[in-house]
Order: C-alpha cells, then structure tokens, then sequence
C-alpha cells in the first residue's frame, strides 16, 4: 500500500547536507524519502518470426496489446523478472538473452529494460492480467500499431524491425523525438467497456 508522503505533516521539503536535489526530510529524525526511478521489464518474445503480444485485462489501457512487461521485484535480476512477467502475463516459459533497449522515460520517472526472449514453442495463454495471447507476424504491415497500449512497445517494435535480421550490437534508447511523447488519454479499447454501463472493467 502505497501511502504518500504528505500524510506525515512532519516531512519538509528540503535540500539535505551533502545534496543538491531538493528532498522530503523528517524534521524530527532527519530521516530523507528518496524517489527513485521504477525498474520496469519486459520480454520481446520471439517465435518463429512472430511476436508475442498480450491484450491488457487492466488499467491503464485495458484491451490494448502490449509486450508482457512489468515493475522488476526485489530479489531478482533484470532477465529473471522479464521472464516472471511473461510467466504471469502470458502463461510462457522463455529464455532471456540480450538487451535489445533501455527507454528512460524521465518525466515519470521510469527506466524500461526491453530483452530478447526465445520462445521455445507457441505454448502459451493469457495470464490474470491478460484479456488474450497472439503471435503477430514481425513485419510492418502485420502489427497492430493503433492498438499498443503504450509508446515503449511501438519503439521497441520499431527498432527490432529496423536491425533487418541483424544482431544487437547495442541497445536502443530513447530517440531524441520521442522523449515528450506522451501515453493517450484513452484509458480503454471501446471493444472493451463493460456493455451494461460504459464504464471500463
């Protein structure tokens, strides 16, 4: 349960001692509340030239496609928790190997790590937080571009289609003209509202 910060009235903003960022301090022990970007990871699972995408069961962006990704735990690595995340959301044993990208989104404080996964066969379903699992062919007009859920999953399609078969030589980042595009408003697909009310399920 995440409870924030300005529920203790004896927590000032402040530069500490030794600092230059300005922090939340307890004015009674000095204890400091740091904020530091999330780890998010995700499995780029590959399958005989198809990718393999979930439909999001849940908000943000519920009924978009996705990469199966999400926040890393403590206590595992970067290529254990994208293979958790395609466990959980794609009922899919993988093999994390390289790093295709890192995406810094700094205005939401993320840092997303995108790595190559080999699927060994197309045994797989949708997970608690998936609506449905699909192979998509990995060529341009095959995806379901108007249908990502976020900007993370069109970059890292976009580059993995612009190595043209070659090998990572060394991960993407953020390009320059993207770093201030920003997730739509749109919170659910409309083939996904609940049919009694309109509101999103």
């Amino acid at each position: 349960m995440n409870i924030p910060i300005s529920a203790f009235p004896n927590f000032e903003a402040q530069v500490p001692r030794g600092d230059h960022v300005e922090r939340m301090v307890c004015s009674q022990c000095d204890w400091i509340h740091y904020e530091n970007p999330r780890v998010i990871v995700t499995g780029f699972c590959v399958f005989e030239g198809q990718i393999l995408l979930a439909r999001r069961a849940i908000a943000p962006r519920r009924g978009y496609w996705t990469l199966p990704g999400g926040f890393m735990e403590i206590g595992e690595s970067m290529r254990e928790g994208a293979s958790r995340e395609v466990r959980e959301e794609a009922n899919a044993i993988v093999e994390t190997e390289t790093l295709l990208a890192t995406y810094t989104i700094a205005r939401i404080g993320q840092v997303h790590m995108v790595y190559l996964a080999r699927l060994s066969s197309p045994d797989f379903s949708p997970g608690e937080e998936s609506l449905e699992t699909r192979l998509f062919p990995l060529q341009q007009d095959a995806l379901p571009w108007d249908e990502l859920a976020f900007p993370v999953n069109e970059w890292a399609l976009r580059d993995y289609l612009s190595l043209g078969g070659q090998s990572v030589t060394q991960p993407f980042e953020v390009r320059r003209e993207d770093r201030d595009v920003r997730l739509t408003s749109v919170d659910c697909h409309p083939d996904f509202l609940d049919q009694d009310d309109g509101r999103t399920v």
